[in-house]
This record gives C-alpha cells, structure tokens and sequence, in this order.
C-alpha cells in the first residue's frame, strides 16, 4: 500500500468545503443540529438540483458529458468531504453509480446524448433488472427473453428483488435474445421504459413492512432496437463492467456507516450497563478491528486503481471485501440484538418521523410496524450475505482466481462422479 493524496486532490478538498459550507443549511455544522420533519423533507427534495447546480453529480465523468473530469484521488477527497458533513451527494444510486457509468463505456454516442444528461438532472430514475426467481447467484441461467418486432424488442419473463421499481423511469435489464447460443452468450443488455402498458410493478413487503423491493412482470413489453448496450448478445460482458466505472473513489469512506453504526451500539451498551459484561467488550472490541481491516483494504484498493494494477489479486479485492463486510454485518447486528436484550424485542422506532438508520441515511419507519435504527438495520444486513453476489459466489471467486483452486464441479458434473462413485462400490 503506498498511496499519496497529490497537491491538486488537497486543494479541491479546500474547493468542496467551501461550498458545502456555502450551500448547506444554517447551523448543519453545529453540534447537536436537527431539522423537523418538515424542513428535512424540503432539504431533501431540494438538495439533488443544488447538486447539479454545484456540479457535484457525477463529477468523475468526462466534460464532454456533463461530469467535471475529476481525476481518481479528486473523487475520493469528493466522496471524503462530503461524508465528512455529513451531505448525501448520490442523487440516484443506480444511475449515478450502476447504468451511467455502464452508458459512457459501452454506449453509442446517440445513447449518451439521450440518457447521460438526463440521470445527471435526476429526470430519469432507474431500477435493475438482473435477478430472476430461478436466476440469482446464476445469473447466467436468466430466461426473460427479448425478440425483435420490426424496430422494437419485444421482452417477456419476470424479475424480482427490483429495488424502487414502484419509482423507476426506466430499467436497465438483462434479457434473453438468442436461445441458441451458450447461456453466458445469448444475453443483451436492453433500456426499457417502465411506464407502459406490458410492465406490472408488485412491491414485495418485508418483515418490517418496508417494500423498496418489487417484482416486475413483463408481457410484451416494449423498447427501441436502438436501446441495446453494448451490442446484441454482448449483455454479460456489459453487465460485469456495471461497477468498473467509479471503482475506487469511495474506499476511503465505505468502512465509515459501519464506524457510525457501531458507535450507536456502543451508546446503548453504555446506557444499559452491558459494556461491563467481558464477553460483550470482547465482541466489540473484535468488531472495531474488522472495521480497521475495512479501512486498510480500502486503501489498498484505492492504491491499486491509483497505480492501474490488474492482476488476479487486485481482481479478487472486490470479492474479498463484499464477503468479509457482509458477514461482519450480520454478526454486529447479533451483536446488537444481543446488547438490546428484552429492548430489542419491543417495536421502538416512530413512524411521525424520519429516522436516521446508522449508517445508512434517512428512511420512513412504517406505520404498522416501527422498527427502530438498529432493529431496521438488523433485518436489512440478512440481505447482505445474497445480494450483488453470494458469499459462497465470493469465495469461488477468490480459491479460482486468487488461490488457484479447481472449478466447483457443476451439478451434472457432480451427478457423473457418484455414478461413478457407485459403480465402483
């Protein structure tokens, strides 16, 4: 690890406070400063165009299409300053971070000029459509199929676990378009709009009776020929550079929702006396060295974008960090649980209000079920081992690509094996 910030990222970060100080409500910086729900609102539907006024959305992006240019370490000190006040710089995550990015590598330049100022305005908001209910960590297996109608692709088939599809403008989703080919080269990345006539929304409600998650049914529903990333059959090489884009400019600050998060647990086994209990200081003791471990692979992450190094180990650092800060996750918030004792049991949050989930920003506890923070933070960690790859995908990943291990036999290839097994027998 041997990362420097240069001369010009240290003087953009005198650059960023400086607006944000500017821009910011009165007092934000004070200790203590709260908004009621009302002025949090106001704040909030307001803050993304003071973003694009700024020119803070996208910023990495080239000039030409709307971003500012900024090099890699300008991104992180960006993604740093703004994490510092405390300030939400996304203004929608997947087409920020997941479909533009996407756009400007593989896109033509008619798909640029269309869609690239329009996530960068906010006027377009966008939902993936990548799972399927027998096509998760399988991607690949995917059977929603798109054919071609004169000028149009006509897409049929379900995807599920559509995160604000009840919102989106458009979906950026795999399909299906050569059934005759192998399974990985068959598949097209389409543009689809969402308002329309063959796309049917279902939110799915969880334990906590949130529903940012949907299911998206799709009966000849319809797009332009032209919406096609990447080129016809092209869409798995597409889909595995979604994330490739901006890689690196938030490695310096992901470890820190899970710094805040653990601080808020901290505060409660203070308040109830559980942080004299061995076994408890122990376990949180253990989880403040996992989040250190976070903030050191960001850096060497950042340090291998910096340096452009693409060797099988710094491919693999993706797959190692989703693994290790999932899992690290879920036992936290056991923790959590744990410290919570009876308390946690009890239904504490309030739905009258915005309520700042550690770690994770503002979301509307639901009338019928307030959850508090840490009890929503709880149910959403279990999540986190399945998607954006499971941890048994991940350690695939690294014991082929880093440890050079055997392929896991497919499940045809295990069915041979204990025929043969019993054959000798």
């Amino acid at each position: 690890m041997d990362l420097t910030y240069p001369a010009d990222a240290e003087a953009f970060r005198g650059e960023v406070r400086a607006w944000l100080t500017e821009n910011l409500p009165d007092g934000w910086f004070d200790e203590g400063f709260t908004m009621d729900n009302e002025t949090k609102l106001e704040f909030q539907k307001n803050w993304t165009r003071t973003l694009f006024d700024g020119g803070w959305i996208c910023a990495t992006w080239p000039t030409e299409y709307g971003g500012r240019g900024l090099t890699t370490m300008q991104g992180v000190v960006l993604s740093e300053e703004f994490h510092n006040a405390g300030a939400p710089l996304r203004a929608d995550f997947f087409g920020d971070t997941l479909v533009g990015p996407t756009i400007l590598q593989w896109g033509t330049e008619a798909q640029k000029e269309y869609f690239l100022p329009k996530i960068l305005s906010g006027e377009i908001a966008w939902c993936q459509g990548f799972s399927e209910p027998d096509a998760g960590s399988d991607l690949a297996a995917l059977a929603t199929k798109a054919e071609l109608d004169g000028d149009e692709w006509v897409i049929n088939g379900q995807k599920i676990w559509t995160t604000q599809g009840f919102v989106a403008n458009y979906m950026f989703i795999l399909c299906r378009t050569d059934p005759d080919s192998p399974k990985h080269k068959g598949i097209s990345y389409l543009l689809v709009p969402m308002d329309q006539p063959g796309v049917e929304v279902r939110p799915i409600e969880q334990v906590d009776a949130s529903a940012e998650f949907c299911e998206v049914f799709l009966t000849d529903a319809r797009c332009p020929v032209d919406n096609v990333v990447g080129g016809v059959n092209n869409g798995w090489k597409v889909a595995m550079t979604t994330l490739g884009f901006e890689r690196g400019t938030s490695a310096t600050t992901g470890y820190r929702r899970f710094e805040k998060e653990l601080d808020a647990i901290i505060a409660i086994a203070r308040r109830n006396g559980s942080i004299n209990d061995p076994l408890i200081r122990q376990r949180l003791a253990a989880a403040w060295s996992k989040i250190q471990i976070m903030r050191v692979a960001g850096l060497r992450t950042l340090s291998a974008v910096v340096a452009d190094r693409k060797d099988m180990a710094v491919a693999a650092l993706g797959a190692t960090n989703k693994m290790f800060w999932s899992e690290y996750h879920q036992q936290v918030m056991e923790l959590a649980m744990d410290i919570m004792g009876m308390e946690g049991q009890i239904l504490t949050g309030d739905p009258s209000v915005e309520e700042a989930v550690p770690g994770y920003g503002s979301r509307r506890t639901p009338t019928k079920y307030p959850a508090s923070a840490l009890q929503s933070s709880f149910f959403f960690s279990r999540s986190e081992t399945i998607w954006g790859g499971t941890s048994q995908i991940q350690r695939n990943i690294v014991g082929e690509r880093v440890l050079g291990l055997p392929k896991e036999p497919k499940p045809a290839d295990q069915r041979t094996a204990g025929a043969a097994t019993a054959a000798a027998g």
